[in-house]
């Protein structure tokens, strides 16, 4: 099946379909979707919530709310996907992508913090991999400001 977790960029109907088929490999293609981030299966949803108040803390804002709230489901995916298919909020995409660069040592120190906090301490080894995805999702952000639809498809 893939990755068990995506943020995609583009027609809600392209990535539905895209999923309906299975065609993952479809989201990397810039002509018919946006931007694509690749969450994989070692990610829970609720880290999305955790990166949000990390956010909200490095850029001293109530914006964005968190991950959870800002998903509504697309109508009908559920009858032909077998993820759970959500549109993600704009304007938590659009409060992403306006991170500047120069916080995102803070941010992705911040994220870390609020990870050990909930799960305990970290390995050494996962911190490398949490900054990246720092990075990627703030640039998947920039990258999908004003594209028709934001989604995230993931299986639990």
């Amino acid at each position: 099946m893939g990755s068990l977790m995506d943020l995609v960029a583009g027609d809600a109907r392209d990535i539905v379909l895209a999923l309906s088929v299975d065609d993952i490999a479809a989201f990397d293609d810039r002509d018919r979707f946006v931007a694509h981030l690749p969450l994989g299966g070692g990610l829970d949803p609720t880290w999305l919530d955790l990166f949000a108040e990390a956010v909200r803390s490095v850029t001293d804002s109530d914006q964005p709310g968190d991950f959870l709230d800002a998903r509504t489901e697309v109508e009908g995916a559920g009858d032909t996907v077998e993820r759970i298919v959500e549109r993600v909020d704009g304007d938590w995409i659009e409060t992403v992508a306006q991170v500047p660069d120069e916080l995102m040592d803070a941010l992705a120190g911040r994220w870390i913090g609020l990870l050990e906090e909930e799960l305990g301490l970290l390995p050494r080894e996962e911190k490398p991999w949490i900054r990246d995805l720092t990075a990627r999702i703030v640039d998947f952000s920039r990258r999908s400001e004003g594209a028709r639809d934001v989604v995230f498809a993931w299986v639990f």
